[in-house]
This record gives C-alpha cells, sequence and structure tokens, in this order.
C-alpha cells in the first residue's frame, strides 16, 4: 500500500516536470524567435545594434508570458488536471483526483510567477482564469496573484478583488483536502487584504471590507457591507 502511493506521488511529479518542461520551452520559443530577428538587424555601428536588442528584452518577454498562460492553460485543460468538486481527500492516499489537484497547482503557480507581475489587474489575467476553468463575467478585475483553484470560482459581472486577497477553492485541515465552490455576485468587492474561504456566496452588490477574513461556507447578503474578523455586516446601502 505504502509503495502504490509513493509510486503514484513520483508518477506525478515527474509527469508534471515534463508537461511544465514541455509548455515552458514552447512559450521560450516564439520569445527567442522574436529576439533573434532583432539580432539578424544590419545595423551599423555596433552600438546601436546592442541598444535594439536591449529595447526587444520587454516585447520579448510579454510573447514569452502571454504564450506560456494560454499553452498552461490548454495543457491543464487536456489532462485533466483541475480542482475536484466539493472533495474531502486524504493527502496520505494520494488518490487521483488529489495529485491532478496538485499538478494543476503547479501549472497554475508558474504562470502566476512568470507572467503574473506583468498583467494581473489587466483584462489578460481575467481571460487567463477563464481559459483556467474560471467562470468569470464582464470586467472582473483581480489584483491579486493569491486567487487559486480558478475552475471552482464563480463571478459575476464587475467583480473586484482587491491587492493581496487570498481567494481559493480549497482548505486542508486535519491532513485532508477539502474544496468547494466560491461565489461572488454581480458588483461585489472584495477589499485589500482580505481572505475568502471555500464554500463562500456573496450576493450582488456586496462589499468585503479591506483586511476582513470571510469563514468557510459563510452567506453574504446582497447589497450589504461586511468588515471584520471574522466579518460582520456593518449596515445596508
Amino acid at each position: 500500500m505504502r509503495f502504490r502511493v509513493i509510486s503514484r506521488i513520483v508518477w506525478a511529479l515527474l509527469s508534471a516536470f515534463a508537461v511544465e518542461s514541455l509548455v515552458f520551452g514552447l512559450a521560450v520559443l516564439p520569445a527567442l524567435t522574436f529576439w533573434e530577428w532583432h539580432f539578424r538587424w544590419p545595423v551599423q555601428p555596433p552600438w546601436v545594434r546592442t541598444v535594439l536588442l536591449s529595447m526587444a528584452f520587454i516585447p520579448a518577454y510579454i510573447i514569452f508570458a502571454v504564450v506560456l498562460m494560454v499553452l498552461s492553460a490548454a495543457t491543464s485543460r487536456l489532462f485533466g488536471w483541475r480542482t475536484p468538486v466539493d472533495a474531502e481527500l486524504r493527502l496520505d492516499e494520494a488518490r487521483k483526483p488529489l495529485l491532478d489537484w496538485a499538478r494543476y497547482g503547479i501549472s497554475t503557480q508558474l504562470v502566476r510567477i512568470f507572467a503574473g507581475p506583468l498583467f494581473r489587474s489587466t483584462p489578460v489575467w481575467a481571460y487567463y482564469m477563464r481559459l483556467n476553468g474560471a467562470r468569470l463575467g464582464s470586467r472582473v478585475y483581480v489584483n491579486s496573484l493569491r486567487v487559486a483553484d480558478h475552475n471552482l470560482l464563480d463571478f459575476d459581472d464587475d467583480v473586484v478583488i482587491g491587492g493581496d486577497v487570498h481567494l481559493s477553492g480549497h482548505t486542508v485541515e486535519r491532513g485532508v483536502l477539502k474544496t468547494a465552490r466560491v461565489r461572488l455576485g454581480r458588483g461585489v468587492t472584495v477589499g485589500v487584504g482580505s481572505v475568502v474561504s471555500i464554500g463562500v456566496e456573496a450576493g450582488d452588490g456586496c462589499q468585503i471590507g479591506a483586511l476582513s477574513f470571510v469563514p468557510k461556507f459563510s452567506k453574504l447578503e446582497a447589497n450589504s457591507i461586511y468588515v471584520g474578523t471574522p466579518v460582520r455586516k456593518l449596515e445596508d446601502r
């Protein structure tokens, strides 16, 4: 039994390493091609070529980051790497849904590191989250790289997620992974530095104040303001 668990973990890590290495390499390829195209320009004197190559760094990096986001989301979808819905999985059993969640997290984390600082809080980042499984309405603004488990997120139009908000569809309690969807209605705002736990539902127009903590499976009323740790209803609008 122990051998099977270890072998499954090893296989999951090796497969994630192989897939992410391929994704990363394919993402670098068009950026490198763009760079080499600049390098072949017959520009004189040499210092001008050096300046042009230096200027090509930013657009090359943007190309790499965009391709990385698309390929990462596509491969996660292709291999079925997702956070399981409404699950309770023991970590020490290392079953397939748990390992798929782990590989999904690895894939998302690499994009978060290499593309997130460039694109967060822009429509490009929201588009990546959609590709990665999130259900997002129009004009959704996510200014945090601590938003995880995209396939368990359901945000309506005009949702705003402030900087450094921690929001995810999973928690680990006593060696058990627990998951649930997070649903935010139209026009919901989550303030800077807040923590939103699994299973939370916020009605249309709800506002969550900065540095607040929303416990798991909380139901927040529409058109209301919540603040504190844990949150409490402050007033109706």
